[in-house]
């Protein structure tokens, strides 16, 4: 099959395009032929490598991934080749304690696609038939790769580790990005009202599409937290969104209500930050950590993007043998909306 490869660390110069032995499905799996793969930043953080990571090489990129079964392990029945299938990217034991509990991204073996395994920036991928979910025949490949992760994420942390209710507000700390865009959505869907710090009036623009009701350009308002206390009537806001972590968290912190819940949900802007304790206990503030979801968060929110409830914001597709230029595209922040790979 074809694949996008890399042997070592780097910037998008080490990705190649080549061949790889075509992987064939064990018990309990099933063989997906892609049609569409999703990009995320996770696929950059992978190829720059970290302190300790642990990878098979070569390694395959990619946690976002749909298309057509075409075979299958012994042992797996309710699907057939030819069907149509999305992959959640969430890999478990189905066995420890978290797993039996129904919490799978909790999981003591953990592994996520196209991170600790090799993913859908490929032909070809194999994983356990409980991570495929059938996917309607008037759906495309692209929007249904392109939603998987982000909403998962969005949908875990705002409503079941956030406990969201309707009538509450939310700030979304970035407007154009994957979770970002289906935070705004999850939260409207809810009834919350829904603030949004975005660094450009393109971004802001879509985040409005979206149906966010107070926008806030950081690039004119440097102390954007003051701004949210000021639009919220010097109130603040009862769950903040931060994927940013360095630069935004003590943001959030003075942007949030009395009581008010801060999951931090990624740290695209760095891991390691200061915190002002005197806001946590002065305001009685929570700080949530959330990362993707379990299978009935993955089941519940793409069966209401089916529905057309939710819906993937689509950027630029490009084939996957120009995943270099796609990545460099993610890379420099241009995109609005998630990147996809034709495959």
């Amino acid at each position: 099959m074809k694949a996008i490869l890399f042997h070592n660390h780097g910037g998008p110069e080490v990705l190649e395009y080549g061949d790889f032995e075509t992987p064939e499905p064990r018990l309990g799996e099933v063989q997906v032929r892609l049609h569409a793969a999703a990009l995320n930043r996770l696929d950059l953080w992978v190829r720059e490598g970290w302190p300790g990571i642990k990878l098979e090489y070569p390694h395959i990129p990619g946690a976002d991934g749909a298309g057509e079964i075409s075979a299958l392990g012994e042992g797996v029945n309710g699907f057939a080749v030819g069907d149509r299938v999305v992959i959640n990217s969430v890999l478990s034991c189905g066995e420890c304690s978290h797993c039996q509990a129904e919490k799978d991204n909790l999981c003591r073996e953990f592994h996520l696609l196209g991170e600790t395994m090799r993913g859908t920036y490929a032909e070809n991928s194999v994983v356990p038939a409980t991570n495929l979910l059938p996917l309607p025949n008037e759906f495309s490949f692209a929007e249904a790769a392109a939603a998987g992760l982000v909403f998962q994420t969005a949908w875990h942390s705002l409503i079941t580790r956030g406990n969201l209710q309707a009538g509450e507000s939310v700030l979304v700390v970035g407007a154009s990005g994957g979770v970002n865009t289906a935070s705004i959505q999850i939260a409207k869907l809810k009834g919350a009202k829904v603030y949004v710090v975005g660094s450009s009036a393109d971004k802001l623009s879509l985040a409005e599409s979206l149906g966010a009701d107070v926008l806030i350009d950081r690039s004119k308002e440097e102390n954007w937290s003051k701004a949210v206390f000021k639009a919220s009537e010097r109130k603040g806001v009862d769950v903040v969104v931060d994927n940013v972590g360095a630069g935004s968290m003590p943001h959030s912190l003075r942007a949030a209500n009395k009581g008010g819940r801060i999951l931090t949900v990624g740290n695209t802007g760095g891991a390691k930050f200061e915190i002002d304790n005197r806001y946590i206990f002065g305001k009685h503030l929570s700080i949530i950590g959330t990362t993707m979801g379990t299978r009935a968060d993955f089941a519940k929110v793409m069966g209401l993007v089916f529905e057309g409830r939710l819906k993937a914001v689509l950027d630029r597709h490009f084939p996957l043998r120009e995943a270099r230029a796609a990545q460099e595209r993610l890379e420099a922040g241009e995109q609005m909306g998630k990147i996809t790979l034709e495959i």
